[in-house]
């Protein structure tokens, strides 16, 4: 485990004072999934953004630069990265696990779930952003999954007022526009350009997800509503989790695909209307 606080307050007080927290699986998903925390809590001494990352990035792509870096060189490449950017969003603190993705992919390993429990054993979080349950990388729907069990293994009085699914390898544009979360995240771009650019050993390494959120954020704000102007530059959608934390007794799966067939179903009724025959 690999603990930085940008101001120097000691450790727990650091995690116990944060009151927005992203869990992710990776380097970066913090910044790309939990921006709205950050700027939330940016710039404030009554509200604290916390970050655990889980995995060690030892699998990142690499081209370039970094074609010749070996995977302990991408973990720590990876890590001082991660702490770089906690030093310009003013996070609370920054806690990496540093797991593989073996081990944090595996339900049998109880190493991810315990760390967890730790850690929110010492914090209260009013809100918990995290990976969405529709996304497509097996890391992320990992950490989603032991996310939720720890959050619901916690005593009610201790689970945050809101739980956020946020979008990664995967949009969520295809929600109904009645079950989107709309986290505006407009005039903070400076902020986001800022924080993404610190993740080089990525855009230089040959993905370019700085672009591809800023236009994903940008293209949210514009499409979601065909018939009045826009009320924002900057939108990141999310799923409500917070269902599944607080009735514990729900069936993830089934709560899940319940949204997909939903988005079946106005396709489907859509197409009725104005097709003939």
């Amino acid at each position: 485990m690999r603990v930085h606080v940008p101001d120097g307050t000691p450790f727990p007080g650091a995690l116990e004072r944060c009151t927005h927290l992203g869990i992710c699986a990776h380097q970066d998903d913090l910044e790309f999934l939990a921006f709205h925390g950050i700027v939330a809590c940016h710039g404030r001494t009554d509200r604290w953004f916390g970050g655990v990352v889980c995995t060690d990035g030892a699998g990142s792509a690499r081209q370039g630069r970094y074609a010749g870096c070996s995977d302990e060189d991408m973990k720590e490449i990876r890590a001082a990265e991660q702490e770089r950017a906690a030093d310009l969003g003013e996070y609370g603190i920054v806690i990496q696990l540093g797991l593989s993705s073996r081990a944090a992919k595996d339900a049998a390993d109880t190493g991810l779930r315990s760390s967890l429990s730790e850690i929110l054993s010492h914090i209260r979080p009013e809100v918990v952003y995290t990976h969405n349950p529709a996304d497509k990388h097996d890391s992320h729907l990992a950490v989603f999954a032991a996310a939720i069990e720890t959050l619901r293994s916690l005593d009610p009085a201790r689970r945050p007022k809101a739980v956020y699914g946020c979008e990664g390898w995967r949009n969520l544009d295809w929600l109904d526009d009645r079950e989107k979360v709309v986290l505006d995240v407009s005039g903070h771009d400076a902020l986001a350009r800022e924080l993404n650019a610190v993740f080089d050993s990525q855009i230089a390494g040959g993905k370019r997800y700085d672009l591809a959120v800023e236009g994903r954020r940008r293209a949210h704000a514009t499409f979601f509503d065909s018939h009045a102007c826009d009320a924002a530059d900057s939108v990141i959608y999310a799923m409500d989790l917070t269902p599944l934390v607080e009735q514990p007794g729900l069936d993830i799966g089934d709560w899940v695909t319940s949204h997909v067939d939903r988005f079946r179903s106005a396709v489907a009724d859509g197409l009725r209307r104005h097709l003939r025959g």
